[in-house]
């Protein structure tokens, strides 16, 4: 995990553009860098587990350019210039999900993503693991709905949820690419490190 503080201006729209060993290169607007062709750039992923070991699981806004509607993990975004990758994360936790978490740096992993003819993901993500404690407030501007489910629940679901961007009506949930690569290996991590104790 690259935790080094970039020496540009902060911006809330502006994400910074690396290499594959997440050194920086620079930095680009957010809504330019999820265009085709999607540039490399820093993201992160947080999952979150109850007392009982269920995973936090949030539905994507509507209003959202990329994949709206799928579920995905607690949250996820992107670190500004000038903002350590944890300190993001934590700060992410408390804009969507109105609570605070001691986060752990778990893995980071390269992944592409097509949405549309438009719009698509190209990251390094960095993946984080916490306590989900406190009672949940949702930004609507971010999150539709949320749920708490029991880790071979997930596994299950995922095994059976479409690939597809526009899934039937009727067919199983669907899930983010970036939830779908690494949620398997999360839920493993994350029972490794006791998150997953009292739960399925």
């Amino acid at each position: 995990m690259n935790e080094t503080q970039d020496e540009s201006g902060a911006g809330e729209d502006v994400v910074i553009l690396v290499d594959d060993e997440d050194r920086r290169i620079g930095q680009a607007e957010k809504a330019t860098c999820h265009r085709h062709p999607v540039p490399l750039h820093r993201a992160f992923s947080v999952f979150l587990f109850d007392a009982a070991g269920r995973t936090l699981l949030t539905k994507r806004s509507a209003a959202k350019a990329t994949w709206p509607g799928f579920w995905s993990n607690a949250c996820c975004s992107h670190p500004r210039p000038g903002e350590g990758t944890a300190e993001a994360a934590a700060r992410r936790v408390r804009e969507e999900l109105g609570v605070e978490a001691d986060l752990r740096s778990l893995f980071s992993f390269l992944y592409e993503a097509r949405y549309d003819a438009t719009w698509g993901e190209h990251e390094l993500d960095h993946v984080f693991v916490g306590r989900l404690e406190g009672e949940l407030a949702p930004d609507p501007a971010e999150i539709e709905d949320w749920r708490l489910v029991g880790a071979e629940a997930l596994r299950t679901s995922l095994a059976v949820a479409p690939d597809a961007c526009a899934p039937r009506p009727g067919s199983p949930r669907p899930y983010t690419p970036w939830f779908r690569l690494s949620a398997a290996r999360v839920l493993d991590e994350a029972r490794a490190l006791g998150l997953l104790d009292g739960g399925a």
